[in-house]
């Protein structure tokens, strides 16, 4: 799990080249290496037993099972019916008609003269910058400055997913992004699954360059909680752990690294009304999700975090985080105001872009919220 492995590069964690070590500094070197593995011990065992829950639901009793992909290739045959899913040739749904922009907008709308005309776009777990392709034109074309960012080991990006060690880590495009604004300019944070976290992140970092952050089906957290301990919380009939793959970069014997989304269930699970040509995208972009981000408890503050205007926009068919958690999320920790987009699978940016892009316009034009 990246910086939670210790790194050496010779076998007594000298380089070959390095000189023999004075007995004083031996003994201080071999107190702190005591020390040091202790605190790496603790810490592969929280992630082991963090692992060891997400996959407890699916095999009943026992210890921690490392052949899950093996597993759920076998079961796949012995699943019942599949869920409701659309097709590219489905006749669109009248909660997602085809209108222009202009039809979507008040005709006076001038996005200048808003707090801010600048939308920053943030996927989720596994997704990148590539699956906002039907939401920044029209955002665009509605008068709006849109950037789409690929979080570490994300999309394009080409670090190795499985060497991410934290949220800060896996957010670093976006608070680097955030840290290069003007003193006085602001954004308008999108955030999608995962990425909820990342921003809540970057909300604590930033207060004052975030004018509204936007969840979208996403990870909505608490002070002092972890994504991990949303998904556990979860009832989605078993899908979710059944389409986990864990991947152990650093060995089958050390904490997961990484998590695959099984490209069987990719439909079913995040995909069941959006179109073929959809699907067939996500399942050759999608990459994995960086584990120790997953399982990292956020601290976020009143005066930083809870300062930032919060919205909520649910997805009403959505298998990954159903919508019954989704409200689960918004009772306890309120946002400002919750949107609804009827119909929506867990990618309402492929499922339902026009009524997407009514949500997102309807919150950026809100005024500011004047201070009391």
């Amino acid at each position: 799990m990246g910086g939670l492995i210790s790194c050496m590069s010779g076998r007594d964690g000298r380089s070959p080249s390095a000189s023999p070590a004075p007995p004083a500094a031996k003994r201080r070197s071999s107190a702190s290496s005591r020390r040091s593995g202790a605190k790496a011990a603790e810490i592969d065992e929280q992630a082991l037993a963090a692992a060891a829950a997400l996959v407890l639901g699916q095999r009943g009793a026992g210890g921690f099972d490392r052949s899950a992909s093996v597993r759920y290739a076998a079961k796949r045959q012995q699943q019942g019916p599949p869920l409701p899913r659309s097709s590219s040739t489905r006749p669109r749904s009248l909660a997602d008609p085809e209108l222009q922009p202009q039809h979507l907008l008040a005709k006076d709308l001038n996005t200048k003269d808003l707090e801010t005309n600048i939308i920053v776009l943030v996927h989720g777990g596994g997704f990148g910058a590539w699956c906002w392709y039907k939401t920044m034109p029209l955002l665009e074309d509605s008068g709006f400055k849109v950037n789409a960012i690929d979080l570490t080991g994300s999309g394009i990006h080409c670090s190795d997913t499985n060497k991410i060690s934290s949220i800060s880590e896996y957010a670093e495009p976006l608070t680097s992004y955030l840290k290069g604004l003007g003193d006085a300019e602001k954004v308008i944070l999108v955030a999608h699954d995962f990425g909820g976290a990342c921003i809540s992140h970057a909300m604590e970092m930033f207060p004052s360059k975030i004018a509204k952050a936007i969840f979208l089906c996403a990870t909505m957290l608490t002070n002092g909680h972890s994504a991990l301990d949303m998904f556990q919380q979860m009832d989605t009939n078993g899908m979710l752990q059944k389409a986990q793959e864990f991947v152990y970069s650093n060995g089958k014997d050390r904490p997961p690294t990484a998590i695959n989304i099984d490209r069987a269930l990719l439909r079913d699970l995040l995909f069941n009304q959006s179109p073929s040509k959809d699907v067939s995208l996500a399942s050759v972009s999608i990459r994995p999700i960086p584990f120790a981000p997953v399982m990292e408890k956020l601290t976020l503050t009143e005066e930083n975090y809870g300062s930032v205007r919060r919205f909520f926009v649910e997805t009403t068919e959505d298998n990954a985080i159903p919508l019954s958690h989704q409200q689960s999320m918004c009772v306890a920790n309120p946002p400002e105001k919750v949107l609804r987009l009827k119909g929506s699978d867990h990618a309402p940016f492929f499922s339902r872009p026009q009524a997407l892009h009514k949500a997102l316009v309807e919150i950026a034009t809100l005024p500011p919220v004047q201070a009391s």
